[in-house]
Formats: C-alpha cells, sequence, structure tokens
C-alpha cells in the first residue's frame, strides 16, 4: 500500500512526505521529519507514539525503519522509551511552540478574598455527580448523543420546570425552557432577539453587575443606568429613560442586598405592560434565605412580561456552565432560533446529567447542604466584622452570598483605607465599584428589616464582602488581616 492510500491519523501525516521518499533515503527522511516533529512542537513532551508496527503499517514502510527512527531519536534525547512502556516524546528538547496560557481568572498574591461571586467549589457532590454521569453514560440511547432540541432535552426541562415551580415560584411551560451555559448567555440571546426586534437600548440596575455593559454591547445594545431607591429599582428614572427592556434582580439585588418590594414589583410590571415592554429577571441567588421566607421570583407575577433566567454557577460550581432562560411565549420562537444559531444546541450528555440529578433529589440535598455551610459562613463574617470593627453597620444579611459592610475609618481617608488593606493581600471591593457607567447618582438603599442602617456616614467605607467561597477559619482571619491593615 502506498503512502496515499494509507488511512493515517491526522497526528501522523507530517510524516507521509518522508514516507515516499526514495527507498535509499527514506529512513533518514523519516527520522528528520521525527526530529523536526518534536522540535516545532508539533509533538509534545508526554505525547505517546503508536507501535512501530502500527506506524509502519499507517505509512506503508516496513518495520525496521521504524524501530531504526525511534532508537536513534531515542538515543539522540528526542524520545524515551522502557521495557513493555512503550516509546513517548521526551522533555529534553523545549519545543518553539509556547505552552498554552489559562486566561481563567485568578488573584495571585492574595492572602484573604472577599471578592462576591464564587461558591464554595470544595462543596460540589463529586459522589452524587459521578453517580448521575455513570447512570447517564449507561442508559442514554445512541441517538442521545445527536444533535439536541435547541432548547434543551425534554427531560431536563420537564424537571426544570418542576423545580422552579417548586421552589422560586415560577410558572413554568418546558416549552418555553431553553437551555443555556449560564445566566451570561441568556443575557446574550436576549439581547440579540431584542437587538433584532429594534431595541437599541436596556435599562440596567445602579449599583448593579459590571459585567453588563459587555454582555449587551456585543448584541449592539447599550445599557441605561438606572438608580436605586429603598424599594428596588426607581421607577421615575426608569420611565424617564426611554428604554423598553430592564435588567434586575429583585429577590435580592446586586450588589445592594435589598429585596424588592411587593409595591415595587406591582409598579415595574406596570411600567412593562405600559410600555410593552419587557423584565428579565436574574435569579443569581434565589435559593439561599436565612433570616426570612424565600420570596417568589418576579416572574410567577407576570410571566408574559418577566424573561427568568438562572445557573448553578452559585448552588454547584460556575465551571459546568449551565444555566436556564424562561421566555415569554411572544419571544420563545425567535429565542430558540437565536440559540440554534449560536450553538446547535447545549451538550446532550451534561443535560442528561443534570436532569437525573434533580430528578433524584441530588440538586435540593446540595442546595441545603449550601444553605447550612453558607448561613454558618455569614454569621461568622458579621461577628468578626462587630469584632474587630467596632461600629460596623452590616446590612443585606438575610440571604445570598454577601453582605454590605460600613466600615469606620480612623484617617478618613477612604483611600489610605483600600491602599492598606489590598496592600496587606486582602481583596476587597467597594459598593461604589459597582456602578455602572462610573455614576455614583444613586439612592441609597435602605436596610432590611432588623439591620442596621445602611447610608454611607461620613468617616465610612462600603464594602461589598462576600464568604460563600471562605471557610469561617479563613473568614475569621481575614478580617483580622483587614482590621491590622486598617490600623496602619
Amino acid at each position: 500500500m502506498s503512502p496515499s492510500e494509507t488511512n493515517s491519523s491526522p497526528a501522523w501525516e507530517l510524516l507521509l512526505p518522508a514516507a515516499a521518499a526514495p527507498a535509499r533515503a527514506r529512513g533518514r527522511s523519516l527520522q528528520a521529519a521525527l526530529r523536526e516533529a518534536v522540535r516545532s512542537g508539533r509533538l509534545t513532551p508526554g505525547t505517546r507514539l503508536p507501535s512501530s508496527r502500527d506506524l509502519a503499517g499507517d505509512l506503508g514502510v516496513s518495520r525496521g525503519l521504524i524501530t531504526e527512527a525511534y532508537e536513534q531519536l531515542t538515543a539522540e534525547g528526542y524520545l524515551r522509551s522502557g521495557r513493555g512502556a512503550g516509546t513517548w516524546v521526551g522533555d529534553a528538547v523545549r519545543a518553539a511552540r509556547p505552552p498554552a496560557r489559562d486566561l481563567a481568572p485568578r488573584t495571585p498574591g492574595i492572602r484573604a478574598d472577599f471578592v462576591p461571586g464564587t461558591p464554595d467549589l470544595a462543596l460540589f457532590p463529586r459522589a452524587a455527580w459521578g453517580a448521575a454521569q455513570r447512570a447517564a453514560l449507561a442508559e442514554l440511547p445512541h441517538d442521545g448523543l445527536g444533535y439536541p432540541d435547541p432548547r434543551g432535552l425534554p427531560r431536563l426541562r420537564t424537571a426544570l420546570a418542576g423545580l422552579l415551580a417548586r421552589r422560586r415560584g415560577v410558572v413554568a411551560d418546558p416549552e418555553r425552557i431553553v437551555v443555556v451555559s449560564g445566566v451570561a448567555q441568556a443575557s446574550a440571546l436576549l439581547g440579540s432577539v431584542l437587538h433584532a426586534r429594534g431595541a437599541r437600548t436596556i435599562g440596567v440596575e445602579d449599583p448593579g453587575s459590571p459585567q453588563h455593559d459587555r454582555l449587551y454591547a456585543a448584541a449592539g445594545v447599550a445599557t441605561v443606568p438606572v438608580p436605586l431607591d429603598g424599594e428596588g429599582i426607581a421607577m421615575e428614572p426608569l420611565r424617564a429613560s426611554g428604554t423598553r427592556a430592564v435588567v434586575t434582580t429583585p429577590s435580592h439585588q446586586f450588589p445592594t442586598g435589598i429585596a424588592y418590594s411587593a409595591r415595587r414589583r406591582a409598579e415595574l410590571l406596570a411600567w412593562a405592560r405600559d410600555v410593552d415592554g419587557l423584565v428579565l429577571e436574574d435569579d443569581y441567588d434565589g435559593d439561599f434565605r436565612y433570616d426570612r421566607a424565600p420570596v417568589g421570583a418576579l416572574q410567577g407575577l407576570d410571566p408574559e412580561r418577566v424573561a427568568y433566567a438562572g445557573s448553578v454557577s452559585k448552588s454547584l460550581a460556575p465551571g459546568l456552565r449551565l444555566g436556564w432562560l424562561l421566555v415569554p411565549e411572544w419571544l420563545a420562537e425567535e429565542t430558540v432560533e437565536r440559540k440554534r444559531t449560536l450553538d446547535l444546541g447545549h451538550p446532550a450528555l451534561d443535560q442528561e446529567l443534570f436532569a437525573r440529578f434533580v430528578e433524584r433529589g441530588d440538586y435540593d440535598r446540595q442546595l441545603r447542604r449550601c444553605q447550612r455551610a453558607y448561613r454558618e459562613r455569614r454569621d461568622a463574617l458579621v461577628a468578626a466584622l462587630a469584632d474587630r470593627f467596632p461600629g460596623a453597620r452590616v446590612s443585606g444579611i438575610a440571604a445570598g452570598l454577601h453582605v454590605i459592610a460600613g466600615l469606620p475609618l480612623r484617617d478618613g481617608s477612604e483611600e489610605g483605607f483600600l491602599a492598606r488593606v489590598r496592600g496587606a493581600g486582602v481583596a476587597v471591593r467597594t459598593l461604589a465599584e459597582y456602578a455602572n457607567h462610573g455614576a455614583h447618582h444613586h439612592a441609597e438603599a435602605c436596610p432590611e428589616p432588623g439591620e442596621g442602617p445602611s447610608g454611607d456616614a461620613s468617616g465610612t467605607v462600603r464594602l461589598v464582602l462576600g464568604y460563600a467561597h471562605l471557610t469561617p477559619a479563613r473568614i475569621r482571619a481575614g478580617v483580622r488581616l483587614m482590621a491590622e491593615a486598617a490600623r496602619g
């Protein structure tokens, strides 16, 4: 069989020209090609090479030529081998290709990280997840690995509809649920659909998530910051903005921690009906309530004016990239088609796995486990702040995964306080850093019942402190570091 007729895998096609060299030069050509593949980085250190028999068959050359090439390059240090262990690319030659970079968010040199947004990944239920994965692999039919319904597998959408109706009071029609890779994709999808319908702006809470600008700008939609008052998003500025869509976190506003009042929820829905508009509800931490009854989702009050988005990023892990978007009927078809165009649907095996996880009650058990752990951590943070910062005022503690802490400044300089704290290796963010478009015109949020005042006072710095990813011991140590740094 000639080299051109082989069925060699792409990994070894780089040797085909050498295998086609004249017989007298073929051995040297194979050695040179293999040597250059290692030098250039096309074959990276640690790559296992085919057996001499298999590679000779793939290339259509004698096994002796391959054996000789392996022996020669092993002697030169390009390859390494062991009896019965195969032949591998060695580590002696540094490939010209640079190693792949890791662009995942990292905070090197940090001794205590109070930046909110990450759950405790050590709480991920590996055993239960592994059991669900094995069951999914064993029982999923072959055709279940084909291109899925772009909305998501019917089994998962049905499981999600039951879960969301039971836990969050959502009016959940499985036909209007779209499985997505998190709230970020849900936002991008809706932004794209709204843009196609002529929308050019969308309102966002101020202060609020710093990601909205980039997400909606990518869809061609500009964000309009709308201030808050003590009951939620302020209605007069929203009406004056001229926008017909707004993103909200009504159950536990991020970052202030307030829950929209019943009156404000009604006013917001009335506005949406008046302008023929849409409210996007980001229920980012709706399952975590400690000192008050759960506040039901806004979507349950008017499913045709509210799109509801959530994910497992806080309850399981953000790395799973798994979430859901529940859309009004009048947006469903366009949203599904946009999802189909974007990625042809979410990975089928992941969906099957999570459906089983929900059906077996594992997800509810995980939520209860996290609830207990995060309540303990919240209590540890509040106690540590009271101990180390006498006079501190803490709000937003009845729910969620972060608090707002108003800490007294001894020298009256917020800049000096932050410089010392961050210089000591403590990562913190101020409430002002969550102002959209750098605006600082938002009204101060009122405290929740039973909490201290949350308004700024002279000589106070307001921090947004996340605690879910920290053990109680690390929380206490971090607050101690912060207090020592604050004293200078």
